[in-house]
């Protein structure tokens, strides 16, 4: 393995948010008449910062005419999902050992909101393995996919593109570790993944496939 650095997306791969997100959205999006399946939501969805997110669920549901969009629904959503943040988070299996045995540069590379990444992180116990390289898609100018979060975060721990992982559960994330010239992994270890989540991730430009950290940190040696 040539690269000396690693950069994490956070929900999915080092926290088990992402089943706590689809779950909530997927409910509150379904209330107003947008009905997705699990591996087309995955697709659309993952990944995405909370203001393309936002714009992606307007315009959804402007073409069901139907309507003006519900006033209230992102606040809404905010405060459902932020309740079953506090009170289900945890880190996801594994990931405490990578990082205790882990000697390579790192950074937490996240579409969160900066605010929340660092709640979630300190919540599971993970913020000490990363403060302060610690960055969110609120940062840089554009989001995933686009590649903008990736460089900053490289940019910010003094690796060369070329010379980082990407640990990513998302197409959107993929897409963007590839966009900036990084050598990317697809995790499936989430509550969230499944196998046919793999083999999308293999599809957006993943190299590996991981199913568990304990095939990360086999991976890392």
């Amino acid at each position: 393995m040539s690269q000396t650095a690693i950069l994490f997306d956070c929900d999915g791969v080092l926290v088990d948010s992402e089943t706590i997100y689809v779950e909530v959205e997927r409910e509150h999006l379904s209330r107003i008449g947008l009905e997705y399946d699990l591996h087309e939501y995955q697709q659309r969805f993952n990944g995405l910062m909370a203001r393309d997110f936002f714009k992606l669920v307007q315009d959804e549901h402007a073409k069901l005419e139907t309507g003006s969009f519900p006033v209230s629904f992102f606040t809404d959503l905010e405060t459902a999902t932020t309740a079953r943040i506090n009170r289900d988070l945890e880190a996801i299996d594994g990931i405490g050992s990578v990082l205790a045995s882990l000697t390579m540069p790192r950074a937490v590379a996240s579409s969160s909101r900066l605010e929340r990444l660092h709640i979630k992180l300190r919540q599971t116990g993970l913020h000490g393995y990363f403060d302060p390289h610690i960055y969110s898609g609120e940062q840089v100018a554009n989001g995933k996919p686009a590649p903008d979060l990736f460089l900053y975060a490289a940019t910010q721990i003094g690796a060369e593109p070329r010379d980082c992982i990407v640990i990513e559960d998302s197409v959107n994330g993929v897409l963007a570790g590839k966009a900036a010239g990084m050598e990317v992994w697809g995790f499936i270890g989430g509550g969230h993944a499944s196998e046919r989540l793999g083999e999308r991730l293999t599809e957006a430009g993943a190299s590996k496939i991981l199913r568990s950290h304990e095939e990360l940190g086999a991976e890392l040696g």
